[in-house]
């Protein structure tokens, strides 16, 4: 007996092999999209290690991309200039480095035509199949062709870094064959590149913000000395020099005074004794000096290179004494020349524009100390002026010591500026007003001990406006002082807040010329306030709007650190539980309510006709009662959130579901409302292009509506949920087709043995039947199994599998179905 073999049976072979090929490819590809993840992770867990420190980082980046690339080496460099600067190096020996520094030192500008030059142009990125063969070598310094040479590169790949618009360096990747790289590879250096900006993007505010906070601390050590210093400057410009020094990176320097005829050093760090007690006693700079600017009022004198200047007899000397980077900063008081600050390097190292402006500041400080010090000798025969005076500078330098005790709070800041303004200016009350939105809100005030007027006073609302002082002072953005509001046709306010006025000053608190509050004074007597009083409350207003801003920047910077950190660790648990999106959507949920200051809330999935419970957070037992047990099916064109989404939505935002009417219609509303006394809700939809996947529930138990920036943030976990449950979709896609292809590997497999036995039994058909009917049992799950072959009227069994002996004894009988 014999038969033709089906055609997908003809080459079962060349089938099995192409299954085989399939099943590597595919496990190839899911293992390449994990070492992409697992490389993302862990150069996000480096940033994070690391704020501020780019070297780990760099490292990092150029070892995963070269790795995943399939890159014999390469190096990352940042621009600098007009030139590029090595950060990083990978797969290249030490002689391969030295042959790269071989380049030179920036500013020296890439060849025209080469990787670099070509980035500079705005070109994406740079593929060189075969570099050697490029025209520009031909005229390109020897230098760069030796490396080129020496290293061995054929095929280049040059990716830029890019912020907005302007390129801050690149990453590029070797190999020492032809060998092009494919767009996979491409895209993959582009995501690296990517994360070695925001690296350095995330670096460089840290930094700022690092060093602000050491210019701000060194700013009041200068002020406390000032303080504690009235009328004695030197121990004034001894620490301002000190600090300056350590904060700018100078080897020597000085300060002088000028009387209109000699520079007098007051305070020398640094120099020889001899060379300090020269300067000291005075001198009178020469024609050819290189601090002569100064004295025909240049506002800076910035001398990168001394050995650049005119070869002068007190530039050689100069020199000599190992002077190459000068700094000259003035000291002035309106348009009369004081004295300066003298900055040094020993090699040619210029000053940043940041360090200048540092310097420009303690200058500042300087002149101010010295003009305290002026007026405190004259206030010498005025007690009281100078009782005053100290009064004022105490008071000042208490705010600055609230300010820097209370980094991350606001309030005792706000609240020691009312209370020292409204005592030093003998007001009866004094309060601060904040702008929100378009609106101002009294934050702080003295009269907070009275909670009713208090209560009254925090319910006002203030718009720009004449008929108050602090809607005059947002209007005009200036200061505005009422001597009697009774007597101002203009003022309108309720009764029972002109019974505590009569004078009022408003003062603005600007930022960038706009106002972002208002500190306003009042007396419940008719009294102007001093000229020297309204100072006092514009520098008090300087601080406060300090105060807000360093809170903002502060509160802004870890913000960005608490997200990048959740951000992480939900990546984590994405990548250690591939397909099992439970874990995740926990992840993601805690995370999500915890920095949107969300009470409690819910993840739903969808699948097209009704939300099923995925996870809860903190939900109140009687509510998850209520939604865990069944799915929630909302109607189309409902004032409910789910419903909501589902007409098209991404956001649902809702300030008080308890006030709705037309949510207590909703059975679901009413539940969250009564079961888990929700108040705010916030609901944010999870989308895959336009498919609707489900959505993530926020609700807070009190009126207090979400701002931009937490539904921004519950939109980005909502979108690393819907990254979630898309890996997830494809894994369990990518398994079920393993199961496939393994299923049919074996059926085949089956099939082939059949086929063998048959060709092997020819002439006897007994051993095909019971290969058969095992087979048959096995592959369907049969734990018996016989074949019986009609004869006549009945069907005698032909061949068994795992028959008893005794059924076995059956074989010949007739079996009548």
């Amino acid at each position: 007996m014999s038969a033709m073999p089906d055609s997908t049976l003809a080459n079962p072979e060349q089938r099995m092999a192409d299954l085989e090929r399939q099943l590597a490819e595919r496990t190839a590809e899911r293992d390449e999209a994990r070492e992409q993840q697992t490389a993302t992770a862990e150069i996000l867990e480096v940033i994070n290690r690391s704020p501020g420190d780019l070297a780990p980082v760099f490292d990092a980046i150029l070892d995963k991309a070269h790795t995943l690339c399939g890159a014999a080496y390469g190096v990352m460099v940042i621009r600098e200039g007009e030139g590029f600067r090595l950060v990083a190096v990978n797969g290249v020996d030490q002689a391969h480095v030295n042959a790269l520094r071989q380049l030179g030192p920036p500013p020296m500008p890439p060849p025209a035509g080469s990787p670099m030059a070509r980035l500079i142009q705005g070109e994406q990125i740079v593929h060189i199949a075969d570099f050697p063969a490029e025209h520009f070598l031909e005229n390109a310094p020897p230098q760069f062709r030796r490396v080129v040479d020496f290293a061995g590169i054929r095929t280049l790949l040059a990716v830029p870094l890019r912020k907005d618009k302007g390129l801050l360096g690149m990453i590029t990747a070797f190999r020492q064959e032809v060998q092009p790289f494919n767009e996979r590879q491409i895209a993959l250096l582009q995501n690296f590149a990517a994360q070695a900006v925001i690296a350095m993007e995330n670096a460089r505010l840290i930094t700022e913000t690092r060093e602000a906070l050491e210019q701000q601390t060194a700013t009041a050590e200068v002020l406390q000395v000032i303080n504690s210093s009235p009328g004695d400057l030197t121990p004034v410009f001894d620490a301002m020099l000190e600090k300056a020094m350590q904060l700018c990176g100078i080897d020597h320097g000085a300060l002088h005074t000028y009387d209109g005829e000699l520079f007098r050093a007051v305070a020398v760090r640094g120099l020889p004794e001899p060379l300090a007690d020269r300067l000291r006693q005075g001198f009178r700079p020469g024609p050819h000096h290189p601090m002569r600017p100064v004295l025909e009022g240049a506002p800076v004198v910035h001398i990168p290179d001394l050995t650049m200047v005119a070869n002068a007899p007190e530039v050689r000397l100069a020199i000599e004494q190992g002077s190459r980077s000068l700094l000259f900063v003035p000291l002035r008081k309106d348009q009369t020349l004081l004295g300066q600050i003298v900055a040094v390097r020993q090699e040619v190292r210029p000053f940043s524009e940041q360090e200048i402006a540092l310097l420009q500041n303690f200058a500042a400080q300087a002149v101010i100390a010295m003009e305290n010090a002026r007026l405190l000798g004259e206030l010498r025969e005025r007690t009281h002026d100078l009782e005053e005076s100290l009064e004022y500078q105490t008071a000042t330098s208490d705010v600055l010591k609230v300010i820097s005790r209370s980094t991350f709070d606001l309030q005792p800041v706000l609240d020691t500026l009312v209370e020292t303004a409204s005592r030093l200016c003998g007001a009866d009350s004094a309060g601060i007003a904040i702008r929100e939105g378009e609106v101002y809100r009294y934050v702080s005030s003295t009269t907070a001990v009275d909670p009713e007027y208090w209560a009254i006073l925090r319910q006002r609302t203030i718009v720009p406006g004449r008929d108050t002082v602090t809607g005059r002072v947002a209007l005009e953005g200036k200061v505005v002082h009422v001597a009697d509001i009774l007597a101002d046709p203009e003022y309108a306010v309720p009764e029972v807040v002109a019974a505590r006025r009569r004078t009022v000053l408003g003062v603005p608190l600007l930022r960038e010329s706009e106002p972002i509050g208002i500190i306003a004074l009042n007396r419940q007597r008719v009294e102007p306030f001093t000229e020297q009083q309204i100072e006092l409350v514009r520098t008090f207003a300087d601080q406060a709007v300090i105060a807000i801003e360093n809170t903002r920047l502060i509160t802004q910077t870890r913000e960005a650190l608490e997200q990048q950190t959740a951000t992480a660790e939900v990546l984590g648990v994405i990548n250690s539980s591939p397909g099992d999106l439970a874990p995740v959507f926990d992840a993601i949920l805690g995370k999500a309510h915890s920095l949107c200051e969300a009470a409690y809330g819910v993840l739903f999935t969808y699948n097209g006709e009704a939300f099923r419970t995925a996870a809860l957070h903190s939900v109140p037992q009687p509510y998850a009662d209520f939604i865990s047990p069944g799915p929630v099916s909302p109607t189309r064109g409902e004032r409910n959130g789910l419903a909501q989404i589902v007409d098209g939505a991404n956001v649902a935002h809702f300030a008080d579901a308890a006030a709705d009417d037309a949510f207590q219609e909703n059975p679901g509303t009413r539940a969250v409302v009564e079961l888990g006394g929700a108040r705010t809700m916030l609901v944010v939809a999870l989308r895959k292009d336009t498919n609707l996947l489900g959505a993530i529930t926020a609700y807070r138990q009190e009126v207090r509506p979400f701002s931009e920036k937490q539904i921004a943030l519950l939109q980005n976990f909502a979108a690393q949920a819907v990254i979630a449950m898309e890996n997830a979709r494809l894994l369990n896609e990518l398994q079920d087709r393993t199961r496939d292809l393994q299923e049919s590997l074996e059926y085949q497999t089956a099939t082939s043995d059949v086929l063998q036995v048959i060709s092997r039994s020819t002439f006897d058909l007994q051993p095909v039947l019971d290969t058969l009917t095992e087979t048959v049992a096995r592959l369907c799950g049969g734990e018996l199994g016989l074949l019986a072959i009609r004869d006549g009227e009945g069907y005698p069994v032909a061949a068994s599998f795992a028959l008893s002996p005794a059924a076995c004894q059956t074989k010949y009988q007739l079996i009548h179905l």
